[in-house]
This record gives C-alpha cells, structure tokens and sequence, in this order.
C-alpha cells in the first residue's frame, strides 16, 4: 500500500497531515506551491479537477476534500488504532456529526469572517457588519462546543480521537484569522490539551499557536 499527500503548508491540508502523523500511517509528501500556481498544472488536475489541495492517493486512487480523507483514514486505519470508533459503536453517529459540524456549520462561517476581514479580500466584500454577523455566527456556534465539552475532555467520551484534530483544526485556524476563544473556556482547555500532542505541533509547525 502507497500513500501520497498533496500538500502546501498552512492550508486546508494541514488536517489531513495532521492526522497521517498521529495514526503514524507511512506516506509520502509532495508539496505544492499555491502561489505559483502548481495545483493548477495539468498533471496536477489529472488527480483533482478541483485544483485544489489536499489531495491524497492511495495506490494510484486520487482522493480529494479533507473530510472526506479525513473519515477514510479513520476507517481505513484509525479503528484498529483506537482512534476512530467502528461502525457499530454508538460513538460513531458522535464522530461524524462533529466532524461534520466543524465542516459544515463552522467552517463557512470562518470563511466568511475571513473574507469580511482579510486585506486580500476584494474591497467589495471587506465589511465590518458582515464581519460582525460572522463573528456572531461563529460565537453561537462555540457556545454549543463549549456546552458539549464541559462534560468531557474530547469531543468524544472515550478519549482523543481523529474528531478532536477534525474540529480542532478547525477552529485552530479561526485563530489565525481573528476568532478569539477566551470566552469559551471549554473550548479553550480543549484546544490546549489537543495542542499538546507531538502530532500537532509536527503539524503546524513549532511557532502554531
């Protein structure tokens, strides 16, 4: 078996490095430069039309869209690592709910926080009231994280798993872009406890938040 990640530093494929690095799953790296437009080459778009990373490929099968590497690693290689909860468990419908929330629910609303904000950002779309409905946005939807993890100390009973680096890095990124979580303090603890693997910051790099 090969695996091949597709990647460029500080992008949505952080994630999915982050999460080959904890299952310590052997693969191959093949970084790309955005700026330079490599995930835009034709042999490139062969793997992913979308040109767009990541992209990962298993024994010649490209794959593309975080989440939807990021559930095949757990099911591939994260059950029997105690990582991801199998199929019949009831921690299942946990892990995939969350793991979709953090894609669904609170990644758009980042997005749009960054692109009401970030000087890059088109003048037309910079705006401090779509800032300010985003950041509301964003502050209902940690209310309801903070809520689910004063009961624990992972979004999952059991203990760490690949949800808390899906969700995690998530909102690991809002961060970066401005979302402050000193008002959550749940959320806060958690974060710092994810933060604390050796993955994590193999991941992001030694000066990540």
């Amino acid at each position: 078996m090969t695996l091949t990640l597709h990647e460029a530093p500080m992008s949505s494929a952080v994630p999915v490095r982050h999460a080959l690095l904890e299952l310590g799953v052997p693969y191959e790296r093949k970084l790309l430069d955005l700026a330079a437009k490599d995930q835009k080459k034709p042999e490139f778009l062969r793997l992913n039309p979308n040109g767009k990373v990541p992209t990962l490929v298993h024994d010649g099968t490209p794959m593309f869209e975080a989440l939807a590497i990021l559930e095949w690693l757990g099911d591939r290689f994260g059950v029997e690592r105690k990582l991801w909860p199998a199929a019949d468990s009831t921690e299942r419908l946990t892990a995939m709910a969350w793991s979709t929330w953090g894609y669904v629910s609170f990644g758009p609303a980042l997005y749009r926080l960054r692109l009401a904000t970030s000087p890059e950002s088109p003048a037309g779309l910079r705006s401090e009231a779509y800032a300010s409905h985003a950041r509301e946005e964003l502050s209902t939807l940690l209310t309801v994280l903070d809520s689910h993890l004063a009961a624990r100390e992972f979004v999952l009973a059991s203990g760490y798993s690949l949800a808390d680096i899906v969700v995690g890095d998530v909102v690991t990124w809002g961060t970066y872009v401005g979302m402050p979580v000193d008002d959550f303090p749940h959320v806060r603890a958690w974060l710092e406890r994810v933060h604390a693997r050796p993955s994590y910051r193999d991941a992001w790099g030694a000066g990540s938040v």
